[in-house]
């Protein structure tokens, strides 16, 4: 999933893309709001980290611009500031979550995948599709007592895919989202296509995947019943 990292500090910015980056997040970094404003006009993100105390706007002014046009972004305010007035300031103006600073990584990352649960309406982290078992916090796919190895792009298609079930994808939203400004390197007509192509060669040695659609002239989409 692709992360906005909104933060003046360079030292911590680096420091939260290197913790997400392990847990295979796609991170990109602003320092300043008309950056962070320059990335969201041209690109979308699932997640934006998002300072209150950047030096050219208040993170305030920055929380209403995006959300004119990202509404379905998840954001979680990050700053020095612990005053409830800012909390329920930032959560009346649309942030999902806040946290002040200092802050454990591993609390964010926390809060971010119950936003990711609570967002794509996942009780756990245990998900049946067809035949097969996916276990989204170990990244792993079983049939049966057999696991099946997929690459990490194949897992991360699979997944982003899954997260947004039963709505189709574009070949590029999948692009943009999985692998970001690299997609302008790798990407071609073919790119996303051979991925699906390999993940469904791997799974259906096992059993059907009738559940990965193809929608002509879009791209693809999980069909589930629920």
């Amino acid at each position: 999933m692709r992360v906005l990292i909104v933060e003046d500090e360079q030292s911590l910015a680096t420091e939260i893309e290197a913790a997400l980056q392990k847990n295979h997040f796609l991170c990109e970094t602003a320092h300043t709001a008309k950056e962070a404003l320059d990335r969201t006009d041209t690109g979308s993100f699932d997640f934006i980290l998002l300072d209150i105390g950047l030096p050219d706007k208040d993170g305030f002014w920055l929380l209403k611009e995006i959300r004119k046009d990202h509404a379905d972004t998840a954001i979680i305010m990050l700053t020095a500031r612990g005053a409830v007035e800012d909390r329920i300031l930032g959560l009346d103006m649309g942030a999902d979550d806040y946290l002040a600073k200092p802050f454990s990584l591993l609390e964010l990352q926390s809060r971010m995948q119950a936003i990711i649960r609570r967002k794509f309406k996942l009780n756990d982290s245990t998900v049946e599709l067809g035949a097969f078992t996916i276990h989204l916090k170990n990244r792993t796919i079983h049939h049966g007592a057999s696991a099946i190895t997929l690459s990490r792009k194949e897992f991360d298609l699979l997944n982003y895919l899954l997260l947004h079930k039963n709505r189709p994808l574009s070949r590029m939203q999948l692009s943009d989202h999985l692998w970001g400004d690299n997609a302008d390197d790798e990407y071609d007509s073919n790119y996303i296509d051979v991925h699906i192509k390999n993940i469904r060669k791997k799974l259906n040695a096992y059993a059907d995947t009738d559940w990965l659609e193809t929608v002509r002239g879009i791209g693809y989409k999980i069909k589930t019943e629920a």
